[in-house]
């Protein structure tokens, strides 16, 4: 994805089925769990840069003992800072003689991350501050092992600001700007009134003090009580969270927007935003591995008993499509099956621009996530054109016209070429984060190679999606045009973006996206002004409907535009006019019908269609437009009208 984008964080969460010894004696390590943890986030880096967190929750410590721990940093580098900072505190009591590696309960009561419950988090910011107090997990203390609670989580809830609401009405005090904060509370005021209707009536009963943690940390119902807290909550999510006392639970919203896996071995339960890292890590094949079913509750008590049970009625799914296109790591194979479909369903449209002609076309693509893809898309130009020379041997031989120097000319000619023109010379993500700033140095970050296109070439580049096409405008394609091509083709495997996400993804703002300002170009320039007028006041009487009879207004903008007139509008915005080349740009996107067909099973698409899967985005769209029309900047669900 040339455009840069902040999106879904990353989770990962290890509970050990075994004493810590049981790992020390067959695997070598006490710290076998916190080496897991490591791993998994390591392999989901890609999940989240901006900072990290791990938690540590210790089953049956004794009292006075600190049982619940956590560490985060917003640093640059953060895990390996994090991971590097926790080893040498270790290797130091070590030293010191205060742990021993042939005790290790020992190291379970000194090194704060010896325990059984192990979590961690990838944060990539939508939202608050970029510091360490912004990161997951956040933590609730309370001298009740049972009261006090962890949580963390991939998530972005549509009504924060009603949720802040239904705290305050109970008196609470919510700290506002973040959903976390209010997932968090949400949860511990669940946890606080079981805990307190279970402590009165054991009180009640006559059972004396010293016995009723333990009871009320038996009969506490963690499915529940999330299940209640879950009821008003309106996003994606996949959340994590431990309660002090050793139960853990893993959730995720009944849609299935954001991604859970779960695997489950004799040795250890674990749970990660994504499927291969727990095979890769735990050395397990795919078959292991479990989708956390949407609208379910996987709970863990602290005596290792695990049940599922579903808190929301079933409905069809619709998850992210944004994780097969981009966001996850293209080494799971289902994933990787998929954008090579994604590339080869772009085969019609892109031998449509080239005109057919092969031996004056060369296949690229830019960003490294783009590659899977391109080899699909050059598959299946292969394929096209295998198909177009079997049938012209067919029709020579029928025709009795077939001859040695037609053959060579049939097979040795017109064949799709591929080079590698676009690549990133060195990474400059985790430290360019303005995008002013990015756009004058990402023409740095890509080099191109030179002389492989030739003159009267088209060069066909292949992206992942093109959401504001600033990028591509002011930098992709000023590079791309360096090697003086007569025609540049850039082919988005994503369908153009013409509503906001609010689930997760970070883009809300809709006048940023370049379809929706094509589409205002096309109604200005054919005398239709008032039609975005129009479009106004029908956002805000969307928004005076109860939610559930809420639609999505914003969808006139479009209605009388083509797909294709709006990608020719926007191959006419993105054409970089200051370079003097003097070459054509098109811009081509897959169509949704053909990347839906790419996807195995269900998949949203409320970015390209307009069609949300919760009222909170019926909500977030009319706002976008309300708050683009008055020239208000930022995102419409923390913003008030």
């Amino acid at each position: 994805m040339s455009d840069h984008l902040n999106h879904e964080c990353g989770i990962a969460v290890v509970r050990l089925r075994k004493p810590l010894a049981y790992y020390q004696d067959r695997y070598g390590s006490a710290l076998w769990g916190f080496n897991k943890l490591f791993l998994l986030m390591e392999k989901q880096h890609n999940r989240g840069h901006d900072g990290v967190g791990i938690g540590c929750a210790k089953l049956n410590m004794p009292l006075g003992q600190a049982y619940i721990h956590r560490k985060r940093d917003a640093e640059k580098d953060s895990l390996a800072s994090v991971f590097r900072g926790e080893v040498k505190r270790f290797n130091k009591m070590l030293r010191k003689g205060t742990v021993s590696l042939s005790d290790p309960e020992g190291i379970k009561r000194k090194f704060e991350f010896g325990g059984e419950i192990l979590m961690g988090h990838l944060r990539y910011g939508t939202s608050g501050q970029f510091d360490s107090g912004s990161c997951h997990p956040y933590l609730r203390r309370s001298n009740w092992p049972t009261r006090t609670l962890m949580v963390m989580g991939n998530f972005n809830m549509t009504n924060a600001r009603e949720l802040n609401d239904k705290l305050i009405s109970r008196g609470q005090h919510p700290v506002f700007g973040t959903d976390t904060q209010t997932v968090l509370e949400e949860i511990g005021f669940h946890l606080d009134e079981e805990h307190t209707d279970i402590y009165r009536r054991l009180r009640d009963e006559g059972v004396p003090g010293e016995e009723i943690p333990e009871l009320i940390s038996a009969k506490i119902d963690v499915a529940s009580l999330v299940g209640d807290s879950a009821s008003a909550w309106d996003g994606g999510y996949s959340i994590a969270g431990v309660v002090g006392n050793g139960d853990l639970f893993v959730l995720r919203d009944p849609l299935g927007i954001r991604p859970c896996h779960m695997l489950v071995t004799e040795d250890v339960i674990a749970f990660a935003s994504e499927r291969v890292p727990l095979m890769t890590v735990f050395e397990t094949d795919e078959g292991q591995v479990q989708q956390v079913e949407p609208g379910t509750v996987c709970t863990v008590k602290n005596d290792g008993s695990m049940a599922v049970s579903r808190f929301a009625p079933k409905v069809e799914p619709k998850p992210c499509s944004f994780e097969r296109i981009y966001f996850s790591r293209g080494n799971d194979p289902s994933i990787y099956r998929e954008r090579k479909a994604m590339g080869a369903a772009l085969v019609p449209q892109i031998v449509q621009s080239i005109g057919g002609n092969f031996d004056k076309s060369v296949f690229a693509f830019i960003p490294n996530t783009a590659e899977t893809a391109y080899y699909g898309l050059m598959d299946g130009l292969r394929l096209h054109r295998r198909q177009q020379v079997k049938a012209d041997i067919l029709a020579a031989a029928k025709e009795d016209r077939l001859t040695e120097e037609l053959l060579d000319e049939l097979v040795l000619r017109n064949w799709p070429r591929g080079e590698k023109i676009a690549h990133k010379d060195i990474k400059m993500r985790t430290f360019i984060s303005q995008e002013k700033g990015r756009a004058q140095l990402v023409s740095h970050v890509y080099d191109i190679t030179y002389g492989q296109v030739k003159e009267g070439d088209v060069l066909v580049a292949l992206d992942d999606s093109i959401v504001r096409g600033t990028t591509l405008k002011e930098s992709i394609l000023k590079i791309l045009a360096r090697t003086n091509p007569r025609k540049i083709v850039v082919c988005s495997t994503a369908p153009q973006i013409r509503y906001p996400d609010c689930y997760g993804i970070d883009m809300s703002e809709i006048g940023r996206f370049i379809a929706f300002q094509a589409a205002v170009n096309l109604l200005k320039r054919s005398g239709r002004r008032a039609l975005l007028d129009e479009v106004y006041q029908d956002c805000m009487a969307e928004l005076k409907k109860p939610k559930e009879e809420m639609g999505n207004a914003v969808k006139k903008v479009y209605v009388d535009f083509t797909a294709e007139e709006i990608s020719a509008e926007i191959s006419r915005m993105v054409y970089p006019e200051d370079l003097g080349w003097g070459g054509e740009v098109e811009v081509v996107f897959q169509t949704i019908e053909n990347l839906l067909g790419s996807i195995d099973g269900p998949a949203g698409d409320w970015y390209f269609t307009g069609d949300y899967p919760t009222s909170g985005g019926y909500a977030t769209v009319n706002v976008a437009y309300i708050n683009w029309f008055k020239g208000v900047a930022g995102r419409s669900y923390d913003l008030p009208l």
